[in-house]
């Protein structure tokens, strides 16, 4: 298993309620192929730098998770089909900064 870190983008019209929900729900399809989710954390609301799709804002959440390299495809194809997520980018995580992310958590 591999360490990833996703940043996921949710509209800004999101209440905090509707966005606690829909960040359990990617959580658990992350889990559904076998992932571990390590941390979560909602960074709150961020101005785009160009309008997207007639967004301004969004609300972004950090997840760092493990998960087998053979299912990456699968998870981010489950993201792009929720209409709760607006954007979503998964990079694996080189060994060194897990050592550091682990001494911080």
């Amino acid at each position: 298993m591999n360490t990833y870190e996703g940043l996921f983008i949710f509209p800004d019209a999101m209440t905090d309620v509707v966005l606690a929900d829909a960040v359990k729900r990617i959580q658990g399809e992350a889990g559904k192929l076998g992932g571990v989710i390590l941390a979560a954390e909602i960074l709150g609301r961020r101005t785009f730098a160009r309008r997207m799709q007639k967004q301004e804002a969004g609300q972004y959440v950090q997840m760092v998770f493990q998960l087998d390299p053979a299912q990456v495809t699968a998870l981010r194809g489950r993201y792009r089909l929720s209409d709760e997520v607006f954007r979503v980018q998964i990079v694996r995580m080189p060994p060194q900064e897990v050592a550091i992310w682990k001494g911080r958590h």
